[in-house]
């Protein structure tokens, strides 16, 4: 029966991927399948697995490690600000961003990660059939965020087609940066996010195959990276520092308003009509539960966290579902946990749109128009990654 439920889970995505496709007759069809299997062999590999089961525990294990590190610098300066016993969100989650995001910078300023963004990349373009830019950027996104991914390619902006920056806006929605990976799993199961993140590259390109379906020629298909400006290794480090910290504290910012004004609501609602926003939400998003591989039971729930992470963001969408977690299967869990790691909101629309518009005015006005849609094509290969986690686990 869950074959059959989550055969109608993928006619749906493909479904509502066509329904917005410009132009059917462009859809590569055997990239596509190639990649649908490709997803469901590494979901296999890295959930089903010993292989898959250690990687993940030395990947798990080294960000334990870089946490911990992290921990040591947090609590030098903030040791004592939190009552004894009392677990910080900021302090525990957010903080370790800052540390992240140096070795992030180092990274970067030896060259190691434009060296594996470029060659992953160009691998990948082999396999998906998008141009080699399309391919580094998702690849990109994924290691330097959604926002930063836009400053390596600055030069050839002015020159990228609408079609094209749609690919590369879509990416950087549906994947998530290195940066907050280790908060991620201080949240949810780790297991979750690197299976979330690996598929998601795939289906960003699945769901853009179909939406958005074009042929780059080769005179176009040329990638060139942006060098940042010299500077010395420690400027680079208190430069990324200062990073790391603004990225804390806009994330801290944003779950303070998100989290106040979803509880406002969700009084203001029970006041009126005595059910809950979120409640509400969980009814209109059950049925997508129901086929991504949820039990019925647990469909409205579910529904009620996908919804939240779609209106506010993926950390509020975590926080509620660790409220209810012990009330969940393990099945249902793993499903949810997958849709959560990415993007996929109302706000990243203003970022990445703010982010290209800071590079290049034009082509942020082109951003800004097709935002809706953006967030409409990240969501399906949410939808989608879960849909595949749920059949294999």
């Amino acid at each position: 029966m869950r074959y059959l439920i989550a055969f109608c889970g993928l006619l749906l995505v493909f479904g509502l991927a066509l329904l917005m496709s410009k132009n059917k007759k462009e859809i590569k069809y055997k990239n596509i399948i190639m990649m649908l299997i490709i997803q469901f062999l590494l979901a296999t590999l890295l959930l089903n697995t010993k292989f898959g089961y250690d990687l993940i525990k030395g990947i798990t294990n080294i960000f334990d490690h870089l946490l911990s590190n992290a921990n040591k610098g947090v609590t030098f300066v903030f040791g004592g600000l939190a009552n004894k016993g009392e677990y910080s969100f900021f302090l525990n989650v957010l903080l370790p961003i800052v540390f992240i995001s140096v070795l992030i910078g180092i990274l970067q300023h030896f060259k190691i990660l434009p060296f594996l963004m470029k060659w992953i990349g160009l691998l990948l373009s082999k396999v998906s059939g998008m141009g080699k830019l399309e391919s580094y950027n998702a690849v990109a996104s994924a290691m330097v965020g959604q926002s930063e991914v836009f400053i390596t390619v600055k030069k050839q902006l002015d020159k990228i087609t609408p079609q094209r920056m749609y690919t590369l806006c879509a990416s950087a929605m549906s994947t998530v940066s290195m940066s907050v990976v280790g908060a991620y799993m201080t949240m949810i199961e780790p297991k979750y996010v690197v299976t979330a993140i690996v598929l998601n590259l795939f289906g960003g390109f699945i769901i853009v195959s179909i939406i958005n379906p074009y042929t780059v020629e080769e005179s176009e298909d040329i990638l060139t990276i942006e060098d940042e400006h010299k500077q010395t290794f420690f400027q680079m480090v208190g430069e990324y520092i200062m990073d790391g910290f603004k990225v804390a504290i806009i994330v801290g910012a944003m779950l303070i308003g998100f989290v106040a004004l979803m509880d406002l609501i969700n009084s203001l609602f029970e006041m009126v009509i005595g059910i809950s926003f979120q409640e509400i939400l969980g009814y209109i998003f059950a049925p997508i539960a129901f086929l991504m591989g949820v039990p019925w039971a647990e469909a409205i729930s579910a529904g009620g966290i996908m919804a939240t992470k779609l209106v506010t963001n993926e950390f509020v969408a975590m926080m509620s579902l660790g409220e209810v977690a012990k009330s969940m299967s393990a099945h249902t869990l793993g499903i949810i946990s997958v849709f959560l790691v990415s993007f996929a909101n109302f706000s990243s629309i203003g970022i990445i749109s703010g982010a290209v518009k800071a590079l290049n005015a034009k082509q942020g006005d082109v951003v800004a128009r097709f935002g809706l849609k953006l967030l409409y094509g990240a969501t399906l290969v949410s939808i989608l990654t879960a849909i595949i986690v749920g059949l294999v686990i």
